[in-house]
C-alpha cells in the first residue's frame, strides 16, 4: 500500500503559501509508516518547531489500474475519507529555500492522519462537490469542498497512474484548502465529512 499527495489543489491555498498555480497535479509521496488511524493522539516531534494542519479528502483505490483514462476512473474507486496532512512547515521551508527536496517535512512517521471509517461515494449528497472540515479546539479554521480542487478525483486518478500502478488499498490524498496552521500541544482536532464526525483526536 502507498500514499500519494496531491499539493497545492486550492488555489486559495497555493496563494496563502505563494506558491504558483501548477498546471498539472503536484505528487509526492509518504511511506506506511506515516498512517495515524483510530483516532490515536499525535505527538509533535522534537526536532519541529511548527507542525502545520492540512485536512484532506482521501481516495482509497478499489482496483489494479495503469494509465486510467480520466472518463474511466470513477471505476477505481467507491469510498471517499478524510484526515490530515501533517507538515513540518520550518523544516519544509529550510529544505525548499536550499531546493532539497522536502519529504522529511511531510513523510514522517504519523504525518498521515486517516479516519477509521470511510463512506460510500453513492451516499454523499454531490460526488462532485464533497464538503469537508476542521475544528480545532471547537473552531472551525478549515472548510473545503471538492468543487474547488483545480485537479478533481478523476484527474488526479489518471494522473497519477502514468507514472505510478495504483493498487487495491492505495490512498490519495487529495489536496487541502485554505486555512492550514499551527497545532500545539492540547488541541483537539476533529473532522467532518458532509457535516458528519470522523475524526476526533488529541496533540500531544
Amino acid at each position: 500500500m502507498k500514499i500519494i499527495c496531491v499539493g497545492r489543489n486550492y488555489v486559495a491555498h497555493a496563494k496563502e503559501l505563494n506558491n504558483e498555480i501548477p498546471d498539472e497535479p503536484v505528487l509526492f509521496m509518504k511511506p506506511d509508516s506515516a498512517l495515524l488511524r483510530n483516532n490515536d493522539p499525535f505527538y509533535i516531534p522534537e526536532w519541529t518547531n511548527e507542525v502545520h494542519h492540512e485536512i484532506e479528502l482521501i481516495v482509497r483505490i478499489k482496483k489494479l489500474g495503469k494509465n486510467i483514462d480520466k472518463k474511466f476512473a470513477n471505476r477505481y474507486y467507491n469510498e471517499i475519507g478524510i484526515g490530515i496532512d501533517f507538515t513540518a512547515r520550518d523544516l519544509q521551508n529550510k529544505l525548499k529555500d536550499k531546493g532539497l527536496p522536502w519529504e522529511k517535512s511531510k513523510a514522517f512517521d504519523f504525518s498521515a492522519v486517516i479516519c477509521p471509517e470511510f463512506v460510500p461515494v453513492e451516499s454523499l449528497p454531490d460526488r462532485n462537490a464533497i464538503h469537508f472540515r476542521l475544528d480545532i479546539n471547537g473552531k472551525t479554521v478549515q472548510e473545503g469542498n471538492s468543487a474547488l480542487m483545480i485537479f478533481s478525483i478523476e484527474n488526479i486518478i489518471s494522473h497519477v497512474s502514468k507514472y505510478f500502478t495504483l493498487k487495491i488499498g492505495d490512498l490519495i490524498y487529495t489536496g487541502t484548502p485554505s486555512g492550514v496552521g499551527p497545532v500545539k500541544i492540547g488541541d483537539r482536532l476533529e473532522g467532518f465529512l458532509e457535516g458528519h464526525k470522523k475524526f476526533d483526536f488529541l496533540v500531544k
